[in-house]
Formats: structure tokens, sequence, C-alpha cells
């Protein structure tokens, strides 16, 4: 079992998520393989990839299959992250035809959407190559399928956010508001840890400078994210935090402007687009005759 997999586990239940996706898409039966080949055939396919980019879902592939047909052989070529083009094989596998059949386009769904992320990910990271900046996804997953795109954000060299409301405090723009304020909220949460004895990191969203200086002189945080700063304001912000709390830059940042932010000092750059604005990498599994 791969260590993201086992690191998440408390979270998300792969058995039940290839059990519910088979239901959705195999419901009475796999009347196609069922029609077509008899349920004693052996077959053998491979991973074809169609379109350069990073390779990601192989790890994902293995136990999915796995939980399919324990018996099926998985020969892996091409580890997860691993750059590829077009021609490259990534993994055979081996065993019974209508169970390959039924398995195919659940595996080649999960590899094709983690491809892409890993790939975009891979790609604005290195834009920000000589900076201290990490490129780090967002909350705006699929929903039920935020396990595989956070997973393939860390493969392609980013970092996951908190994984959901459940790890990580995050004060943002709304919470402020309906608090009363920035002061109030920030108040309002070291009260809630308390009474609830919980240790929890925190992280809080400021739209100004006049915000940054505020929750300097408060404290009790971990992070700052500067949301919807400009590259001056930024750096503004930048120099009046210096070392004393992790600094995020978020909003509307895209891959003309990611660089730019990077230079600021800024330790993270969050990117909603790498999980929800991707083109599913192009892949096939192909029978092998």
């Amino acid at each position: 079992m791969s260590s993201y997999l086992q690191l998440h586990k408390k979270h998300f239940n792969l058995k039940k998520f290839v059990k519910d996706a088979l239901i959705e898409d195999v419901g009475d039966g796999d009347h196609s393989a069922l029609a077509t080949v008899s349920k004693t055939q052996k077959g053998k396919c491979r991973l074809l990839v169609k379109e350069n980019g990073v390779l990601a879902g192989v790890e994902a592939a293995k136990e999915i299959l796995k939980i399919i047909d324990p018996k099926f052989k998985f020969t892996e070529l091409i580890s997860d992250g691993t750059p590829v083009k077009v021609g490259d094989i990534a993994f055979l596998i081996e065993g019974n035809t209508q169970k390959l059949l039924t398995a195919e386009r659940l595996v080649l769904n999960v590899m094709q959407r983690m491809s892409a992320i890993a790939t975009k990910t891979n790609y604005l990271q290195s834009l920000c190559k000589g900076t201290k900046a990490k490129v780090i996804d967002t909350r705006k997953t699929t929903p039920n399928f935020r396990f595989f795109e956070k997973w393939a954000v860390v493969i392609g060299g980013g970092a996951n956010h908190r994984f959901g409301l459940y790890d990580m405090i995050m004060i943002k723009d709304n919470h402020i508001d309906f608090a009363g304020g920035i002061i109030e909220a920030i108040d309002a949460t070291h009260r809630y840890l308390k009474q609830t004895k919980r240790k929890l990191p925190i992280e809080v969203e400021t739209r100004t400078l006049n915000d940054v200086k505020l929750i300097l002189a408060k404290g009790g945080f971990q992070r700052i994210m500067l949301d919807n700063y400009s590259i001056a304001d930024t750096k503004k912000a930048v120099a009046l935090i210096g070392n004393k709390f992790e600094i995020e830059s978020s909003g509307g940042i895209t891959e003309k402007t990611i660089a730019n932010y990077a230079k600021c000092g800024v330790d993270f750059i969050s990117v909603g687009a790498l999980t929800h604005h991707v083109k599913s990498l192009d892949l096939s599994l192909k029978a092998i005759k």
C-alpha cells in the first residue's frame, strides 16, 4: 500500500470507493464483457500513454485492481511522478478477461485525471524554481474524488493544503464578516479550541495590508493568507510579516503571474485551478493479443 494511502486511510475508504464506482458503472452486469468473452478466459493489457505529461495513479491503479480481483498480475514499468511521452507503456495487467474489461474504465478515469493534475502541478512548481514557494492545492475538488486529486498534486511535486474542514481552522472572509471582524474571529477561534480541547493549526485570510497589521499585533495563528493581493502589496506584506508566520498567496494566480508571486518571498501559493481546471491526460488500456 502506498504511503499516501496509508497516511489518509482514516478519512478515505478505497474499498468503498471502488464498490460505489462499480455499482454506478456496472449495475446488474457488464453485459458487453459477459456477452463477448467466456468467464474463464485469461487476458493481458498494457497501459499506453497517448499524451506527454507526468504520470500519476499507478499506485492507485494497483490498489484498485487488487480490490477488483486479487488474482490480477500487475507489472509496473513506469512509476508515479515520472515524465512520460506518447507511446510509453506504464504497466501490464494479466488476469480474468471479463474482470479486466470491467476494471478498464475505472482505472483510466482515475489515472487520466490524476496525471493531468500532476502534470499541471509539476509545471507550475517549475515556474517557482529558485524560490522557496511551494505550490499547494485547495478544497476546490470533485466531490468524493478529493483523495485522488490531492494525491496527484503531491505526485506532481506540490503539496496539500488542509485536506478538509476537520484538520485546520481557516478563518476566511465570510467567517470574519459573520464574526464581526478579523480580531473577533481569532478570539472566537481560540475560545472554541479551548472549549473543545482541540489542537488545530490556524490560518487567517487577509484582504488588505491593514488586516495584516491588525493580526500581526494580535498573533495566535500559524499562517497568513494574502488573498487577491497585487505583486506590489504582496511585497509590502512579506516585508511586514518577515519570518514571524507562514505566508500564503492566493486568488487568481496563473502560470503567467505565479513566478512573480513566488519571487516576493511567500512560502505557499495556492492554486484552485490545479484540481478544478485541468484536461485529462490521454491514456488507454489496450489488450495484448
